[in-house]
């Protein structure tokens, strides 16, 4: 048997007691510090992914006495929290450590749809009009922050999210992602939290003070699309160290295609937001949508206009 500890280890099978194999497991993910049977890590996961949703509710509590909040966005938001969940915590997740092709899977949930469907439930917008009125000001000194502006910017949330993806597959660290329960917590969160920020950079849907121009953001997307097909092809020829290359394959064309599908959905908002803000019954205002005001942006949303 191999050693599970090792690359290896990503494709072991562990007898089970009964003589029976068990589903093969990652070293460290059996143990927890109480002793119950409760692994850390995942249980961690849905705490936060359960708080989220709790957080939400609670804005959408506080904000119900101004304009209604769409029931949509809602669901987005809920939607968007369920395929993390699928992808880091229960059975799903368990398998992904050993099966390459359903670990592709989890990355295009944690790292491709959930985000936009995190984006599509613009929690921002429901956070300032929750807050009161100077907590709000204060988020609002948050987006327009230096910090905040360079990492919202298209070409810098782009680069983190498929420079991270390129680093994951393409280096040793894929192996060690397997030897370590950490570090394989710490490459999920860092695919929700990049993918989350790159569609939020495309998209734009949320009191943004930096909106990048929608040519911007089409190029960066054209950009991105690009890369991340190639990563795809390149896995088709080159498995992870562990990954048997028959796997390799299929989780590659499961990135390849699923991403795409992910990726004409991103393509299809973004034009329509082009369409919106220059069709011709708006072109006595054709730069309202393309670039908006922060200050009015942010002003009605606390405002529940």
């Amino acid at each position: 048997m191999a050693d599970p500890t090792g690359p290896e280890g990503v494709t072991a099978v562990h007898e089970g007691h009964d003589g029976h194999d068990d589903p093969p497991r990652l070293p460290g993910l059996d143990a927890d510090a109480t002793g119950g049977g409760i692994d850390v890590l995942p249980f961690l996961a849905l705490v936060l992914l359960l708080g989220a949703a709790v957080l939400y509710l609670v804005a959408l509590r506080r904000a119900r006495d101004r304009s209604p909040w769409p029931r949509p966005r809602t669901a987005a938001w809920m939607s968007g929290l369920l395929c993390a969940a699928v992808g880091t915590v229960g059975p799903f997740a368990a398998l992904a450590h050993s099966s390459f092709p359903v670990h592709m899977a989890g990355h295009v949930l944690v790292g491709m749809l959930a985000p936009l469907l995190l984006v599509l439930g613009r929690p921002v917008s429901l956070a300032l009009r929750a807050l009161p009125v100077a907590e709000a000001r204060a988020l609002s000194r948050v987006l327009r922050s230096a910090p905040i502006r360079v990492l919202t910017h298209p070409v810098v949330a782009g680069t983190l999210n498929i420079g991270g993806l390129w680093l994951l597959y393409a280096t040793p660290l894929f192996p060690l992602m397997h030897a370590s329960p950490w570090l394989h917590a710490a490459v999920h969160l860092h695919v929700l939290l990049t993918g989350y920020l790159f569609t939020a950079s495309i998209l734009g849907l949320d009191p943004d003070p930096h909106r990048a121009s929608v040519t911007v953001r089409a190029s960066v997307l054209i950009v991105f699309i690009a890369a991340h097909s190639i990563l795809a092809k390149w896995l088709w020829a080159h498995p992870p160290v562990g990954v048997d290359p028959g796997d390799a394959r299929i989780g590659a064309e499961l990135m390849f295609y699923a991403g795409d599908a992910v990726d004409v959905l991103l393509i299809v908002l973004l034009l329509r937001q082009w369409y919106v803000a220059t069709r011709p019954r708006e072109s006595a205002q054709p730069q309202k949508e393309e670039s908006p005001s922060w200050r009015r942006s942010i002003a009605s949303t606390v405002s529940g206009a």
